[in-house]
């Protein structure tokens, strides 16, 4: 077997709650299931950091190595409890002078579907594997998905809470 390392790659059911519809106020929200699958996996070896794709989803990296930054969407499959997912508020950089916050407010990976997102800068394209120049990742985490940075679209102007300003 060329990539038996593929083979972890398991199924993700995410159940999530779906707004009614703001005409519905008085009805009951219903849960949804999700399932997503992981296209590849993250790869750190000898300094050099990849993700190898499933060779069946290398026709959709057409065109990506026209782009000098690509989003990464994985999965922290190793905080993947009941514990962590319920964990609503943290310290930001788990540093404990930093303001309690909301966990939709941090980067943490502790959060109700344990989703990551990392913009990364892409060395090269070559097959099913992509060369990135790192990513707050471990070896062997699922990739979900990919998604090219496009400057007008992706940048905005933005503000910061306090805690974040002096970094």
């Amino acid at each position: 077997m060329k990539h038996p390392y593929l083979i972890v790659l398991g199924v993700f059911v995410l159940a999530v709650w779906s707004a009614p519809p703001a005409e519905a106020d008085n009805e009951q929200v219903v849960p949804k299931q999700f399932t997503v699958y992981p296209i590849g996996q993250i790869k750190k070896q000898d300094r050099r950091t990849t993700i190898i794709l499933d060779r069946k989803y290398q026709p959709g990296l057409l065109g990506l190595d026209g782009f000098s930054h690509v989003y990464v969407l994985y999965w922290f499959d190793r905080n993947d409890t009941p514990r962590n997912r319920s964990v609503l508020q943290v310290h930001p950089l788990g540093n404990k002078k930093n303001p309690l916050s909301g966990v939709f407010a941090t980067r943490a990976p502790v959060r109700p579907n344990l989703i990551a997102l990392s913009l990364c800068k892409v060395i090269s394209v070559r097959e099913n594997v992509i060369e990135i120049d790192q990513i707050d990742a471990f070896p062997n985490t699922p990739v979900l998905d990919l998604k090219p940075y496009i400057p007008s679209i992706d940048t905005a102007t933005a503000t910061l809470p306090e805690w974040l300003k002096s970094k």
